[in-house]
């Protein structure tokens, strides 16, 4: 195996398939990335037996082709290290990789790419194409809701609900729900639900850089696999049953909340200050047109911010995790938020004002 290959066209699809690889690992195959050349095409591969991302190169003139694993760590910080626009040379003997660039030289150790391991292919039942960009909203817009290591597995991870009408995507984490939809159909026939585990819909994000260019989605009954120009990334999904997400949805709020997102925004951003740093709870009082958030810590300190709203009706107080209700905010777009809610032990749901494809609902916190 034998080619060259500029640093800056390395440098970004092995900077991705890294990504997957784990630093700890029991395997020590797991730790390399696979590099196959068959002529002038590059095809870089890392997985950590869950998510399995391949990268693809194409060279400026055609190589010596053969497959070899080489550590992925440290070919990413030699590629890191080599100045901008320089050449690479690549070359393998006996069981060494040789790195050559300028007056720099690299040997590095190699293990045998028959070791490596290929996520298998199963058949897909569902298969649909849409735009990176209408993806990364769906990602972005409920991603921050999956929760990190629960001990109810299928919650840390996303619900991607298919039917002949939309694609739905559902994150929650037990504290508060993000549900974003695809307004217009994806064209797949029958319906389906899968759950993407955390790390798989991270390291797809990463993935989605070209909002105008297509990915091709495919579902299979434990894989998923997407396909754009230049990487094929396939994730096992999570075996378990997703909530029901639709009874956590309030039903029939009765009090409504107009208010200016920036302005709520930045009100809530200042009251956290003084938040309790471990339940980071705040109490909204909302009386006609005026919603006052008030956080106090265990050192007896207060923070104290009035916002005028759109409201008319009964005076309310009800309690909320600050961070939660920040994030939401953080997301959602438009000048105007609406919050619904009906009592203080309810949940309250927070969307845009104008019809939007986005929905969150946060539980309340007793203060």
């Amino acid at each position: 195996m034998k080619f060259s290959i500029s640093r800056d066209a390395l440098i970004k699809p092995l900077n991705l398939v890294a990504g997957v690889v784990e630093r700890r690992q029991t395997l020590p195959i797991l730790a390399n990335v696979l590099m196959v050349l068959d002529g002038d095409r590059l095809s870089l591969t890392g997985t950590d037996l869950e998510v399995e991302l391949v990268g693809r190169v194409q060279l400026t003139s055609a190589g010596e082709s053969g497959e070899v694993t080489v550590p992925a760590r440290k070919l990413v910080d030699i590629c890191k290290s080599l100045p901008e626009g320089s050449d690479i040379q690549f070359s393998m003997q006996d069981s060494k990789v040789t790195v050559k660039s300028g007056r720099s030289r690299f040997t590095l150790s190699t293990l045998s790419a028959r070791e490596f391991p290929n996520v298998e292919d199963s058949m897909g039942t569902h298969q649909f194409t849409l735009k990176q960009g209408e993806l990364k909203r769906l990602i972005e817009r409920t991603g921050f809701a999956m929760a990190q290591q629960d001990v109810r597995y299928y919650l840390n991870g996303m619900l991607w609900e298919l039917n002949d009408k939309q694609l739905r995507v559902v994150a929650t984490d037990g504290h508060r729900l993000a549900m974003c939809t695809l307004p217009h159909k994806v064209g797949v026939k029958g319906d389906t639900q899968v759950i993407l585990p955390r790390k798989g819909v991270l390291e797809l994000s990463r993935l989605l850089l070209d909002e105008e260019a297509e990915i091709a989605i495919v579902i299979g009954s434990n894989h998923i696999r997407a396909t754009t120009n230049d990487f094929t990334f396939t994730s096992k999904l999570v075996d378990g049953k997703f909530p029901d997400y639709q009874r956590v949805l309030p039903r029939n709020p009765d009090k409504m909340v107009l208010g200016s997102r920036l302005e709520l925004r930045q009100a809530f951003t200042r009251t956290a200050i003084l938040s309790n740093e471990k339940y980071r709870g705040v109490r909204l009082k909302l009386t006609d047109n005026n919603l006052d958030i008030v956080a106090n810590n265990p050192e007896q300190e207060e923070a104290e911010e009035t916002v005028s709203v759109d409201y008319q009706g009964d005076s309310v107080e009800i309690g909320f995790n600050v961070g939660y209700l920040l994030d939401v905010l953080g997301v959602l777009s438009g000048e105007q938020v609406k919050l619904s809610l009906s009592d203080p032990n309810s949940s309250a749901l927070l969307e845009e004002s104008e019809a939007g494809d986005s929905l969150y609902v946060v539980m309340p916190m007793r203060l």
